[in-house]
C-alpha cells in the first residue's frame, strides 16, 4: 500500500451505464484503488439515475461519497419543465439524505458548448445550471462544474451567486480561463487528460495552479491516463495524474499528495 495518500475527488464507479465496461466488481475496484492509496472517492451524478444511485452506493462503501447533478447535455434531452421535475426529485433525495454526511456536493452540473450551438438548448443549460445553484445554496454544499467552450458564460451566471464554493472538473482550458477560476476562489480538478495531451496551453494552466487550489481526479472509467491508453480508467490511476503533474510542475509527488488531500477534504469536508 502507498504511504501517499489521494482522493479521487471525481468518478463514476457507481453508474451501471459505465461500469458494465469493468471486468472488475466495484468491491475489487476501490479495494484496488485503496491498495494504491486512494483513500477516498467522490462518486458523480450526472443525471437523475445515476445521481439517485450514487446515493445508494455510498451508503454501503465506507469513505465513498456522492454528488447529485444533471450534467448540462441533458438539457438538449428535456424541456425546461422536465428538467425542473428532475432537478426537485434530486433536492428530494439531498433533503433525505443529507445527514448520512455522504451527500458531500451538487454536481456535475455546468455548460459544455462543445457540441451544442442550438441557442434554445444553450438557454436551457443555463436555467439548469441556476437550479443547481439553488440546490447548492438551499442545502449549503460545493459544486462540481463541468465547463467546455463555454466560460464567459459560465462566469456571467456564476457571478449571479454568493458565497458558492466548488471545483471546474476536467479543467482544460488555458491560462486566460485558469484566471478567472482562480479569481472567483474555485478549486481546479486536474485528471488523465494532463497526461496524454498536445495542447501546451493546457499544460501551462496546469503548471500555474496554484497549490492551495489543486484537486485531483480520473472521471473514471474515462480519461485513462498515459500509460494506460487504451484502457479503463479506474481510481487508482489518479496517482499516475498525480505524479505527472509533480513532474511538470518540478514538485515532489509528496507536495502533490498532502497538498490535493488538503484541498479535497476542506472543499468536500470529508
Amino acid at each position: 500500500m502507498s504511504k501517499l495518500e489521494f482522493i479521487d475527488t471525481h468518478c463514476h464507479i457507481h453508474d451501471e451505464e459505465f461500469t458494465k465496461k469493468y471486468t472488475e466488481s466495484p468491491e475489487e475496484i476501490i479495494a484496488s484503488s485503496k491498495n494504491a492509496g486512494v483513500s477516498n472517492l467522490i462518486c458523480v451524478g450526472t443525471d437523475l439515475k445515476s445521481s439517485l444511485s450514487a446515493v445508494s452506493f455510498c451508503k454501503d462503501n465506507k469513505n465513498i461519497y456522492c454528488s447529485l447533478a444533471l450534467h448540462p447535455h441533458e438539457a438538449e434531452k428535456s424541456t425546461i419543465k422536465e428538467l425542473e421535475r428532475q432537478v426537485e426529485l434530486i433536492r428530494k433525495s439531498i433533503s433525505t439524505n443529507i445527514e448520512s454526511g455522504k451527500i458531500v456536493a451538487v454536481g456535475e452540473c455546468g455548460l459544455d458548448y462543445f457540441y451544442h450551438k442550438d441557442k434554445d438548448i444553450l438557454s436551457r443549460q443555463q436555467e439548469l445550471l441556476r437550479l443547481h445553484f439553488e440546490l447548492a445554496i438551499e442545502f449549503d454544499l460545493p459544486m462540481i462544474f463541468h465547463v467546455r467552450d463555454a466560460f464567459e458564460d459560465f462566469f456571467n451566471v456564476f457571478d449571479d451567486y454568493k458565497g458558492i464554493k466548488g471545483v471546474v472538473h476536467s479543467f482544460s482550458a488555458s491560462e486566460k480561463e485558469l484566471k478567472g477560476v482562480i479569481e472567483r476562489g474555485l478549486y481546479v480538478g486536474l485528471n488523465g487528460i494532463m497526461t496524454f495531451t498536445k495542447d501546451e496551453k493546457q499544460l501551462s494552466a496546469a503548471r500555474k495552479v496554484p497549490e492551495n487550489k489543486l484537486i485531483l481526479e480520473t472521471d473514471a472509467p474515462f480519461l485513462t491516463p498515459v500509460p494506460f491508453r487504451g484502457k479503463i480508467c479506474k481510481p487508482e490511476h489518479v496517482v499516475l495524474t498525480a505524479q505527472f503533474l509533480a513532474d511538470i510542475r518540478g514538485e515532489n509527488l509528496e507536495i502533490i499528495s498532502k497538498s490535493s488531500t488538503k484541498n479535497a477534504r476542506m472543499l468536500f469536508g470529508i
